[in-house]
């Protein structure tokens, strides 16, 4: 009966005999098809969580930005002056005011103006915060602080409030600059008139922005250089390499990225500048000191042409990224490399 019972019974494959893949077959034959993962709700939330963060910050440049500018844009195409400000009425000329703008001899001597003035700034900014920046390296613990703290101060500075500083220090009569000068022999510049010529009001105006943007550079620079390893600029003297020449192949290559965004920054903010230049002397003496912002705020608030300077204004912005396009384009083209 046990042997008959023995004979009966249904056993499984035995391991001796069946091979790996059948086993294999069975297994997985028996087990319960798994259903494919679903993305968890952390998942989503994480995916979504950085474009959150940048909605309010997205939502306050579209209000304090984006409705002016689309203001301005408008306005732009209109005849806009006291009489239809009194009357309530809006006048649409097309593209009068730019046409006006374009083939107006003062709008592009005001915009070379303005780029010269941009690309002369920017020049002495950067080699100066440079400069400056490398002396912070190897300044002590002590003057390094000094300096920084001074830096601090003068970046920090109202921009109004540093126009009356030199305006006091360039004053005709009572100005330090023409006391010193006279003081050292230059008795020319008794009673100058800084102020009464093109090229010394820009000077002026050129020391103020140099001056007040000096600290950005000089300080982002040094804490870039805080990044480079000591072992890099000692192997660098081990090889007998001077110093133009450790900066110009070891530390701009490395720091690159940093004088690309700097200087542009620096073009957008000298390009732009106005405080400066209106405070002084209001554009003055005789419009030749007059920037592309300062040309739009006299056109459109001083003569009351509103529709004008605020074309002058949107042209404004164009050339500025017109300046900025080989920028742009290099951004581009890292973006691709990533």
């Amino acid at each position: 009966m046990a042997a008959q019972y023995r004979g009966t019974k249904t056993r499984g494959p035995d391991p001796a005999v069946t091979p790996p893949q059948a086993g294999a077959a069975l297994v997985a034959g028996s087990a319960k098809p798994s259903r494919p993962a679903r993305p968890s709700t952390t998942g989503r939330a994480s995916r979504f969580l950085p474009y959150l963060l940048l909605l309010p910050t997205l939502v306050a440049t579209a209000v304090l930005l984006g409705y002016p500018l689309v203001r301005n844009l408008l306005i732009s195409f209109q005849t806009l002056e006291p009489f239809q400000l009194i009357q309530h009425t809006t006048e649409w000329n097309g593209f009068g005011n730019y046409a006006d703008q374009l083939t107006s001899s003062d709008f592009w001597h005001t915009a070379g103006r303005s780029v010269a003035f941009t690309a002369a700034n920017v020049v002495l900014i950067m080699v100066a915060g440079t400069l400056i920046g490398l002396l912070l390296k190897r300044l002590g613990k002590r003057m390094r602080l000094l300096l920084s703290i001074g830096l601090v101060f003068a970046w920090a500075m109202p921009q109004v409030a540093g126009t009356t500083v030199y305006q006091w220090l360039f004053d005709t009569r009572n100005g330090v600059v023409n006391w010193a000068l006279d003081g050292v022999g230059w008795h020319a510049m008794h009673n100058y008139n800084w102020l009464g010529h093109q090229l010394s009001t820009f000077a002026v105006i050129t020391l103020m922005v140099v001056w007040g943007s000096i600290p950005f550079v000089a300080l982002n620079l040094f804490a870039g250089l805080t990044t480079v390893s000591a072992e890099i600029f000692e192997a660098a003297r081990m090889d007998g390499a001077s110093a133009w020449r450790t900066f110009w192949q070891v530390v701009f290559p490395m720091l690159k990225p940093f004088f690309l965004s700097t200087t542009f920054l620096e073009v957008i903010w000298v390009f732009k500048a106005f405080t400066q230049v209106y405070a002084l002397n209001a554009g003055g003496p005789e419009g030749l000191t007059e920037t592309l912002p300062v040309y739009a705020y006299v056109e459109g608030f001083g003569n009351q042409h509103f529709g004008t300077g605020a074309a002058i204004s949107m042209l404004t912005i164009v050339i500025l990224m017109a300046l900025m396009s080989y920028y742009f384009r290099v951004i581009l083209k890292q973006e691709d490399e990533l």
